[in-house]
């Protein structure tokens, strides 16, 4: 369920949850669906899925089809005395090798054999990670140098086109034509 480590951007983890809970089993695979999400997962959908989103518009698009956050960071936050596995903060997909924090709106994600998604924004780190682990929010959820603030919770994505996703696949990074577009929290 976690792959090996190897040369080059890797899938280190699959991860679905068919209930709403913040973290989510690891798998041996997930099946990514067109316009869809991750089958079987509960943020699945063309609309809106997460519940406090789905209560103010469920019309909304669902942008947060996949979760995808990159293991380095847990790495980062193990130095600071915590443990965080993979699936453990709610992604469905863990990389090892892909900055996703400083990928412009739009990059396309080439994941295995087939599947795509493209990244739609940040995910903007809540409260439920000091109720996983007390003091958590604050490792992923800080301030840069220049005042900003620094969201370290992965990206989120959508579907493109499906394929299986298993851990070791190997990823590529396909930029966005034009003016890069940074990313903001969806």
């Amino acid at each position: 369920m976690v792959g090996e480590q190897g040369d080059g951007p890797r899938v280190v983890a699959v991860s679905r949850d068919g209930e709403h809970r913040f973290s989510k089993p690891l798998v041996d695979e997930v099946v990514l669906v067109e316009g869809w999400g991750i089958e079987g997962d509960a943020h699945a959908g063309t609309t809106v899925q997460h519940r406090s989103r789905v209560a103010r518009d469920p019309s909304q698009p669902n942008l947060r089809q996949v979760h995808l956050i990159h293991a380095e960071v847990f790495d980062e936050v193990a130095a600071a005395d915590f443990h965080v596995e993979p699936g453990q903060m709610g992604e469905n997909v863990t990389t090892r090798g892909v900055d996703l924090l400083g990928l412009p709106t739009g990059t396309v994600l080439h994941l295995g054999d087939s599947a795509r998604v493209q990244v739609t924004g940040l995910r903007n780190p809540c409260q439920q990670i000091n109720d996983f682990e007390p003091g958590l929010l604050r490792a992923v959820l800080g301030r840069a140098d220049d005042g900003s603030v620094e969201r370290k919770g992965g990206v989120m994505s959508i579907v493109l086109a499906g394929g299986t996703v298993r851990p070791g696949d190997g990823i590529r990074v396909e930029l966005p034509a034009g003016e890069p577009q940074p990313l903001q929290p969806v």
